[in-house]
């Protein structure tokens, strides 16, 4: 039996559809990735699978338990780091870890070794107040405080937005670590690279799935020729005159660069001698994640 199963569930406030007939399943032990911009619905979503918020219509199982009748029970059995700093920062690190343990009927030493590799960074600051702490402390504090009862389950909403480069590494190397002790962990993202992370990853845009695959697996249903185009400067101008060819299928900003796709491989001649007359630097790429993303809001019957 999945650990997670989704099925068909929808979500509205007013006029607008947060969540539209979304299923999925997620395997034991296993690190499910939901990508997607804001807005998407990732933190409804979210907030349904730990019984925080109830869906208009549809069933949501967690480890065989009703999220509307057995909310209780799920609970207990599930670790949730919100999107928003949630703990309370007039609180010590320490304070707040011997909370949560206490609220679980728990305490730190009964499963310190599930969360040692990460308390040990923070455990110099335990006498700070959590509102002190950096964004990164903040992160791995939340993280210790939702693994203090040894979940079946981690639940975390975007817990690397807001904190810098090298502490989103560290973060997704301790949940590779935390998913060795079978702990099944189910993790939204706004950040595209952190996919590869994952062992499956679901695409969301505006309420939907438009993807879910193996990262390795997602881009390959990216069929168009793809190419990478570098100008001096002037990257903008250069989309808006790209996006009115006959050729263009899609064009978007990529850092510094834009990636365009050809509508048919017909065009690809036809693209390259409008390159060099205009002297920009083009180079044919594989596509990745975001690529794939971009091209199923575009189509999204493609996915």
């Amino acid at each position: 039996m999945p650990e997670i199963n989704v099925h068909n569930i929808h979500k509205s406030y007013g006029a607008i559809n947060a969540l539209k007939d979304i299923s999925f399943q997620v395997e034991k032990g296993e690190i499910f990735g939901i990508i997607g911009p804001d807005g998407a619905g990732k933190t409804s979503l979210f907030r349904i699978l730990v019984s925080l918020l109830l869906p208009d219509s549809g069933q949501v199982n967690i480890a065989g338990f009703d999220v509307i009748n057995d909310y209780k029970k799920i609970r207990n059995i599930v670790g949730y780091m919100p999107g928003r700093f949630s703990l309370y920062q007039d609180l010590s690190v320490e304070e707040n870890l011997k909370f949560f343990a206490t609220v679980f009927g728990t305490n730190i030493e009964e499963h310190y070794e599930l969360i040692r590799d990460i308390y040990v960074q923070i455990e110099p600051f335990k006498k700070r107040l959590a509102g002190k702490l950096s964004g990164g402390m903040k992160q791995k504090l939340a993280l210790s405080c939702a693994l203090i009862h040894r979940p079946q389950i981690l639940v975390l909403d975007e817990p690397t937005t807001g904190v810098d480069a090298v502490s989103r590494v560290e973060f997704w190397d301790l949940l590779r670590k935390i998913k060795k002790e079978g702990i099944t962990i189910i993790v939204s993202t706004p950040y595209m690279d952190e996919a590869a992370r994952c062992d499956r990853v679901a695409l969301m845009q505006k309420g939907e799935f438009m993807s879910i695959n193996k990262p390795s697996e997602i881009y390959k249903g990216f069929t168009k020729i793809l190419y990478e185009l570098r100008l001096e400067d002037g990257a903008y101008k250069l989309l808006k005159s790209i996006r009115e060819m006959k050729w263009c299928a899609n064009a978007w900003l990529f850092g510094q660069t834009v990636h365009l796709t050809l509508n048919s491989p017909e065009d690809e001649l036809d693209f390259i001698v409008y390159a060099k007359q205009i002297g920009i630097e083009t180079q044919r790429i594989t596509p990745g994640i975001e690529d794939t993303f971009m091209e199923l809001m575009k189509n999204p019957e493609n996915g």
